[in-house]
């Protein structure tokens, strides 16, 4: 394993034992709300810090992009950017609802280089490093085999926190539901990223995520022998927040029953993402 990647490893593991002690006494926790159903807990906090202090003791030159403290680090136009997402759902696990997850993912001059996606109710490490393939505790993983769409069970999330593309969502909902076999909707992007490259999933997309949701997820997809891009097929999507991943032909056969959905506004969303 990769030095970067034991470290991100520990940063991870770190933070998920401080989730998983919290979540013996939800009750008792400090919570608050950023924004329409978006809530953070003082545990995505701690986690962070726990996070940002593995990582800058390794690499001090280096800078973060996370969640909760946004852009930091002494170094911000450092080569080596760490984009961490330390509780990726919190409504979850505020619920105790077992689908959530730590993501870290490393980025070298713009290209993702290191991922790690930790789930730590079922202690399930997922873990990627550029042209070394993708594992799960260990064990490689390979995106599915399913060619036929109506086989396939597709992840998605539903937008919360920005509402205004919400009909064009359900249309491209309304539509795939009758042509595959199944639907999920967890949660936790960083853990569905991190299901269609071990295979659990077929497919998925979503609307509005942050880069922290996808930044490990896509990497670990890559690794596995998916294809990661925007709702157009094409490379904004950690920019635009607009996702479709999934095996090579399903990423395909999705692509074809979302572009009739595809409004001005989220091609514009798309377009402007290139110039960032």
């Amino acid at each position: 394993m990769h030095p970067m990647l034991t470290i991100a490893v520990k940063a991870a593991r770190r933070a998920g034992n401080i989730i998983n002690k919290a979540s013996q006494n939800l009750d008792l926790l400090t919570v608050s709300k950023k924004s329409h159903s978006d809530y953070v807990s003082e545990v995505d906090g701690a986690a962070e810090e726990a996070i940002i202090k593995i990582l800058l003791a390794a690499y001090p030159d280096h800078s973060i992009l996370a969640e909760e403290s946004g852009l930091q680090g002494d170094h911000k136009h450092s080569d080596y950017q760490w984009i961490i997402d330390p509780l990726d759902g919190t409504t979850n696990f505020l619920h105790g609802f077992p689908k959530y997850s730590v993501s870290i993912g490393l980025r070298h001059k713009g290209v993702l280089t290191h991922a790690v996606v930790y789930d730590p109710n079922n202690n399930e490490l997922f873990t990627a490093s550029r042209g070394g393939g993708a594992f799960l505790n260990d064990r490689r993983i390979r995106v599915s085999k399913r060619t036929k769409l109506e086989e396939c069970l597709i992840g998605t999330g539903l937008p919360f926190r920005d509402l205004t593309h919400i009909d064009a969502y359900f249309a491209m909902l309304r539509d795939i539901v009758p042509r595959v076999t199944g639907i999920r909707r967890p949660g936790s992007a960083a853990l569905d990223l991190a299901y269609v490259a071990a295979g659990r999933y077929d497919g998925f997309w979503e609307i509005g995520l942050a880069p922290w949701d996808m930044a490990a997820g896509c990497l670990l997809i890559a690794e596995a022998g998916g294809l990661v891009g925007d709702l157009e097929g094409n490379g904004t999507h950690l920019e635009s927040g607009q996702i479709i991943a999934g095996n090579p032909k399903v990423f395909a056969q999705l692509l074809q029953v979302i572009a009739p959905h595809l409004t001005p506004e989220l091609i514009e969303a798309q377009r402007s993402a290139e110039s960032i």
